[in-house]
């Protein structure tokens, strides 16, 4: 089962740790994004470029997903319709949206937008942590193993 890969947002170290696990366990990774990625040479890593637009890349993800393929994304609406179609879903920081999950994350994104709609600063999200990396990496590697069983 392949990894489709929310390119334009994803870290470099991210990038580079989903790289060598694609080339360990021999596991197809597509990075989508709507500019130029530089993957390394492999036989088991792709890009694809998709033309500038608002919501273009995630569109062309959940074209190509299909259940049970992993996908790395941030974003929650992207997240809700690859789950709607069994996909699994890892967030950047290496938390696991499910049906359960999603729902509210999409209901408090909404709110976030009403209020930044109105003029009141958010802030944005913490820089990734040492402890979100190794997240990452962990429930990666559960999906790999589970998924090369």
């Amino acid at each position: 089962m392949p990894i489709w890969v929310d390119a334009d947002a994803c870290p470099v170290v991210l990038k580079e740790i989903l790289c060598r696990a694609a080339n360990r366990t021999q596991t197809m990774v597509t990075f989508v994004a709507n500019r130029g990625i530089k993957t390394p040479s492999s036989a088991y890593i792709k890009s694809i470029q998709v033309s500038a637009g608002f919501d273009v890349a995630d569109h062309e993800i959940v074209e190509r997903t299909q259940a049970g393929d992993l996908v790395v994304s941030n974003d929650i609406p992207l997240s809700a319709e690859a789950i709607e179609k069994g996909a699994i879903v890892l967030n950047m920081r290496g938390e696991r949206l499910t049906e359960a999950n999603v729902r509210s994350r999409l209901n408090m994104r909404d709110f976030m937008d009403t209020l930044r709609a109105s003029g009141i600063q958010t802030g944005g999200p913490a820089p990734l942590s040492q402890r979100d990396r190794a997240q990452f990496a962990n429930e990666l590697d559960r999906w790999l193993t589970h998924n090369k069983t």
